[in-house]
C-alpha cells in the first residue's frame, strides 16, 4: 500500500471523470479523492459512494487555488465536450479552466497532472488509420472543441515543464459505456427518429474506448514514473470497430429497424455545410441538426496507434470490445421505452 495521497479529480460529475473518482474511492480506500464539478445532484450521488465532492467553477482562478493547495496528483478531466457552440464558451471552459489548474499545480506543486486531451485534433475529414502521437496535424482544427483542447494540451505541458510539475497527456478516443449519455445514446435517438442513412463504406474503421479502460489509462498515468512527464499517449480499445457493425448491433439490442436507405456522402456533406451556415448566421446557440463532423464521424476511418501507451505505461485493456458492447447496449435496452 502506498502513503496516503490527495486526488483531485475535475470534471467529476460528468462520465469519464465521476467513473475515474468512483474507481479511485473504491479501490484506494486510504486516499482522499476530491471530485470537483458544476452538477450538485450528481455530486451529492458522489458524496454518496465515496468521494468528496465540491462545487467549482474552473474559470474561478482564485477558487481553483484554494481548491488544489495541499494536492499530491491533479486529473483535469474537465472540458466543454460538444461539436457545436459559442467559440468564447469553449476558450474559457477548455483553455481558460485548463491554464488556471496547472498555474495552480504549479504555485502548489503538485507532484503529477493527467491532462485529458482528445484525439480530436487530428481530424481533417479524410481517413486515417494507426495514427500515431507525432502525426502532423491539419492547418485548421475541424471545430472550435478540438481547436481550444489543442491549445489547452500544449499550454498545460508547456507551463508545467516550466513549473517543475509532471504532467502527462491522454488522448482517448470516443469514450463509451453504461452511463454515457453521448455516442451510443446519439445514435440511438437517431436509430429511433428514421434518421440515421447509411454514409460512406460499410467497412469504414473506427476506434472506441470503454470507460473502465480510459480510467485504468489514467491510473496508469498518475502512477508512472516522473521520466515520461510531458509525454502523450493516444488511448483506445486497440480493436478497431466496423461503425456500421456497431450501428447495426445497436439496432438489435433495441428492437429498432436498422438503416436501409443510402445517401451519397458527398451529397449529405453539402446539405450539412448549407444547414451549419444557415445556423451561425440565424440560430448560432442551438446545435444544428446535421453536422459535417457527425457524418464525417460516421463514414471516415479513425484509428490510433497505442503502441507508445502499451510500451510506456503498460496499458492493456482489460475489457475487450466485444464485453464492452454488451454491457453497453444491455444498459440502453433496459432503458427503452416500451412500444
Amino acid at each position: 500500500m502506498s502513503a496516503p495521497r490527495r486526488i483531485v479529480v475535475t470534471g467529476a460529475t460528468g462520465f469519464l471523470g465521476g467513473a475515474l473518482a468512483r474507481h479511485l474511492a473504491a479501490a484506494r480506500p486510504w486516499d482522499r479523492v476530491l471530485g470537483l464539478g458544476r452538477d450538485a445532484v450528481r455530486g451529492r450521488a458522489l458524496q454518496a459512494q465515496g468521494v468528496e465532492f465540491a462545487a467549482l467553477d474552473l474559470t474561478d482562478a482564485a477558487a481553483v487555488h484554494r481548491v488544489l493547495r495541499g494536492a499530491d496528483i491533479v486529473v483535469h478531466a474537465a472540458a466543454l465536450s460538444s461539436p457545436w457552440g459559442r467559440r468564447a464558451d469553449f476558450v474559457a471552459a477548455n483553455v481558460d479552466a485548463s491554464e488556471h489548474v496547472a498555474e495552480a499545480c504549479v504555485a502548489h506543486q503538485v507532484r503529477r497532472l493527467v491532462h485529458i486531451s482528445t484525439p480530436g485534433i487530428y481530424h481533417d475529414g479524410r481517413s486515417h488509420r494507426n495514427i500515431r502521437e507525432d502525426q502532423p496535424l491539419p492547418a485548421r482544427a475541424v471545430n472550435d472543441y478540438a481547436a481550444t483542447k489543442l491549445i489547452a494540451e500544449r499550454r498545460v505541458l508547456a507551463r508545467c515543464a516550466a513549473g517543475g510539475v509532471a504532467a502527462i497527456a491522454l488522448r482517448p478516443r470516443a469514450i463509451f459505456g453504461p452511463g454515457d449519455s453521448a455516442i451510443l445514446p446519439r445514435l440511438a435517438d437517431a436509430l429511433r427518429r428514421g434518421r440515421l442513412p447509411r454514409l460512406g463504406a460499410e467497412d469504414c474503421e473506427v476506434d472506441l474506448t470503454y470507460v473502465d479502460n480510459a480510467v485504468d489509462a489514467i491510473v496508469l498515468a498518475m502512477d508512472a514514473s516522473w521520466r515520461l512527464a510531458g509525454r502523450v499517449y493516444n488511448i483506445s480499445n486497440g480493436e478497431p470497430v466496423r461503425i456500421w457493425s456497431v450501428i447495426d448491433r445497436l439496432a438489435d439490442a433495441l428492437s429498432l429497424p436498422r438503416p436501409q436507405r443510402r445517401l451519397p456522402r458527398p451529397l449529405v456533406l453539402a446539405l450539412a455545410s448549407a444547414v451549419e451556415a444557415g445556423y451561425r448566421r440565424l440560430r448560432p446557440d442551438r446545435e444544428p441538426p446535421l453536422l459535417r463532423y457527425g457524418i464525417e464521424l460516421l463514414s471516415v476511418d479513425m484509428t490510433l496507434d497505442i503502441g507508445r501507451a502499451r510500451t510506456e505505461l503498460g496499458y492493456r485493456p482489460r475489457v475487450g470490445m466485444d464485453e464492452a458492447l454488451n454491457r453497453t447496449l444491455a444498459e440502453l435496452a433496459r432503458k427503452e421505452p416500451r412500444r
